[in-house]
């Protein structure tokens, strides 16, 4: 199967624009897809076109992507785009949902899922679960909270020279080539003095406040919605976080949950071979839990 664009969509909420992608036939399963940090809707161009019978929605993440950056005076915690979900869901007239979410994407969508259950038909994430349990103070955690966000606003924006430098900056970071030339236009804006990063430099920053294991187990231990959790077997599981050891207790913690590896690194949701096992791994939970 051959890598489909999809269909450009857009949505206005509180101020803010959110641009997206979407496949598949409207009167198919409603699927709404999370993207990672710093990446954008694109990520699932591999993925989305192989859940036949669904209607995949993407969206490019505030800050990120295409999407609006949030006011000078607001912040990109892991909770800032939950009202802003709901919103969007409403204006696709999607009651409910399987909610997906790759990375960060996933664990915003295990927060929706546990916060809005009614809207939430099934749980699908993507090489992380939830968010790191902080084992720093919450003084700590607020004091590298404003310490972050005022160098940022003080560095100017993230340029190359040539879009081959920024390919070349990810592939270096750890990602495939074929990775990083898939996320690469809609990450970058073509100016006068090179390729700038569209995606706001806040992102950098630490949130304000993370979670404690005991807030990160009570969040998995209220969903009650089907869970599957697809592992890429040179991702995070392999880094040793807090977050991964965690989702090693998710199936005595939620009452619907199924995990699986999937052969790849982080984002191997972009390579074809990974993409089609995930989504044959999707389809697969999907009917057997009577969702599709």
């Amino acid at each position: 199967m051959q890598t489909q664009a999809g269909r450009a969509c857009h949505w206005e909420v509180d101020g803010l624009v959110y641009q997206g992608l979407e496949w598949g036939a409207p009167d198919g399963l409603p699927v709404l897809a999370l993207h990672g940090w710093m990446d954008h809707a694109g990520s699932f161009a591999e993925l989305a076109p192989r859940l036949t019978g669904c209607h995949v929605v993407a969206l490019d993440l505030s800050g990120q992507g295409l999407s609006s950056h949030r006011a000078a005076h607001a912040t990109y915690n892991i909770w800032d785009d939950l009202p802003q979900i709901a919103s969007i869901l409403d204006q696709l007239s999607w009651d409910d949902c399987v909610l997906m979410g790759h990375s960060r994407g996933a664990n915003i969508a295990t927060l929706f899922t546990a916060a809005q259950p009614q809207r939430v038909r099934a749980l699908v994430a993507l090489d992380s679960l939830i968010s790191e349990p902080t084992g720093k103070t919450v003084v700590e955690t607020l004091r590298a909270f404003i310490e972050d966000t005022r160098a940022v606003a003080r560095r100017p924006a993230r340029t190359f020279p040539t879009r081959d430098a920024y390919v070349a900056r990810r592939t270096a970071n750890g990602n495939t080539a074929a990775t990083s030339e898939a996320l690469a236009d809609r990450a970058l804006e073509q100016t006068p003095q090179g390729f700038k990063l569209r995606g706001d430099a806040r992102m950098f920053a630490s949130s304000a406040v993370k979670l404690s294991l005991d807030q990160a187990e009570t969040i998995l231990a209220s969903i009650s919605c089907p869970v599957l959790n697809l592992w890429a077997t040179e991702g995070i599981k392999q880094r040793g976080t807090g977050s991964a050891l965690l989702a090693e207790r998710a199936a005595a913690l939620m009452s619907q949950y199924e995990a699986q590896d999937i052969p790849g690194d982080h984002h191997c949701h972009l390579e074809p071979r990974a993409a089609q096992q995930m989504a044959d791994a999707v389809l697969d939970f999907l009917g057997r839990h009577q969702l599709l």
